[in-house]
């Protein structure tokens, strides 16, 4: 009969052992092991949805249609102390004083940029309201800045917001007398310079070349543009008889941008004797370099959404870049980027945080979108347009992030990922792996390279919404 031991009963550990311990029947058992983990590594969507382009020669051009650019960049500012000013040369992102060479230019706008006024709104103060006169130029040196219209039938309508860096009434102060066609007001604290029409126009008056540029109006040789500053191509339907056919060319950027192909490396190292006696089941040499290969892909994607020459996030045109409204990223901030990129969009991309806060505004207004298969995996999606997870879009001390949106491929005239295959000592495609030797001290050293980079081929393939609180409030709980 079995012996029942009642609960508590302390067992003699003095008595011999009557059978072999798991200690010691574990010195002539194989153990099974898995290969070396490695925290790090991410599902890298970014480097995976890319199509990859051949850049023969370690470089890729991009050549486009020449391009008149109407200043829709963003103004630079410096302050001292709460004394805020723009800086002279950044007014030149303004369409009227766009390319204003002089050899007095540098004088001339540091004697217009005097000229602005600074002034603070509160939140929710209004700067310009709809049907007053516009009568001054603004820029928005801090805060954001919500522009409302009037729709058709009397309703209201936003039209967008300004962020720091934007401007509004540019055009106004060359025009004709004119009224506000939208009413802007401010979402947060605002600091806003003005120039009044007539400081302007008293600066005309002090400056012939000055008022010179500004009659002859952008440099577009007389040329019609298209919506996107594109010369116009001249063509003709719905004719009947003889009419005469217009004629026309197509011009190119006469200094298109060049990709070239940047490059993440490391010398991995490995003493002989490791790779002699230790080689089995595993062989380490496989081992340690896929961990370190992991490691230079993910250095990759970190580079193609951050590196500042070429980094997606650097990228995008400024006109491509909307703020937020109130700060969260919520559905219609994601219907606002489709509209930008609503030739065939191919993905968003959005930090992990970022696609959680967007599921907390859909949950908020009762909204749960479903998601689309990629390969197998279910993935989050907006309009059936799939929303990536990607931790190398950074996020800031302040919760803040970004949420992009793009169309790739040649073909789309999108974004694509730039290598080149068949290098030297390849190991996989656009990366090598080179044996370097073996020192003195029996470590064999192996070079480990990565070549790549990434090109946006017309602005309007990439889109980014900025400033995108990705913290949970406390009314969220």
């Amino acid at each position: 009969m079995t012996e029942v031991l009642e609960p508590g009963t302390q067992i003699d550990t003095d008595q011999p052992a009557q059978s072999l311990s798991t200690a010691a029947a574990r010195n002539l058992a194989t153990t099974t092991k898995s290969v070396p983990q490695m925290q790090g590594i991410t599902s890298r969507w970014l480097l995976r949805k890319l199509p990859w382009v051949e850049a023969a020669g370690g470089a890729y051009r991009v050549n486009r249609r020449l391009s008149y650019v109407v200043g829709d960049g963003r103004l630079t500012f410096t302050n001292v102390g709460d004394n805020v000013s723009v800086v002279p040369g950044e007014l030149r992102e303004l369409a009227l004083l766009r390319d204003f060479q002089d050899p007095d230019s540098e004088a001339i706008l540091a004697a217009l940029a005097e000229r602005f006024t600074q002034r603070e709104y509160a939140q929710g103060e209004v700067i310009v309201e709809f049907g007053h006169q516009a009568d001054a130029l603004h820029l928005i040196a801090h805060g954001k800045v919500d522009k409302a219209g009037v729709g058709k039938y009397g309703e209201p309508t936003r039209l967008g917001v300004l962020a720091g860096g934007d401007y509004f009434g540019d055009q106004e102060l060359a025009a004709s007398d004119g009224i506000w066609e939208f009413t802007a007001r401010a979402v947060t604290r605002c600091t806003v310079l003005s120039l009044s029409k007539r400081a302007f126009a008293e600066q005309l008056d002090r400056s012939e070349a000055l008022r010179a540029h500004v009659e002859a109006g952008p440099g577009t040789d007389g040329r019609v543009l298209n919506d996107h500053g594109e010369a116009a191509i001249d063509v003709a339907s719905g004719h009947a008889g003889e009419p005469a056919i217009p004629s026309t060319f197509v011009d190119y950027e006469l200094a298109p941008r060049e990709y070239e192909l940047s490059v993440a490396q490391t010398v991995l190292r490995m003493h002989t004797r490791v790779a002699d006696l230790y080689n089995k089941p595993m062989d380490q040499l496989d081992q340690q370099l896929r961990l370190t290969i992991e490691a230079l892909r993910e250095r990759q994607e970190h580079e193609i959404v951050n590196n500042r020459e070429f980094g997606l996030l650097h990228s995008a045109d400024m006109g491509m870049r909307v703020p937020t409204r109130n700060g969260p990223p919520t559905p219609d901030e994601f219907d606002e980027l489709l509209a930008m990129v609503w030739k065939e969009p191919g993905f968003f991309l959005a930090h992990p945080r970022t696609i959680a806060a967007f599921g907390r505004e859909c949950t908020k207004r009762g909204i749960y979108p479903t998601g689309v298969d990629v390969g197998g995996h279910k993935i989050p999606a907006w309009r059936d347009i799939p929303i990536f997870p990607c931790n190398k879009i950074p996020v800031s001390e302040s919760h803040a992030s970004s949420v992009m949106l793009m169309r790739v491929g040649e073909q789309n005239q999108g974004v694509v990922g730039l290598h080149q295959t068949g290098i030297p000592d390849e190991y996989q495609p656009g990366l090598s792996v080179r044996f370097m030797g073996i020192n003195d001290n029996a470590i064999t050293s192996y070079l480990v390279s990565a070549y790549y980079s990434a090109a946006v081929l017309v602005p309007d393939a990439l889109a980014v919404l900025e400033d995108v609180e990705v913290g949970r409030t406390d009314s969220e709980g």
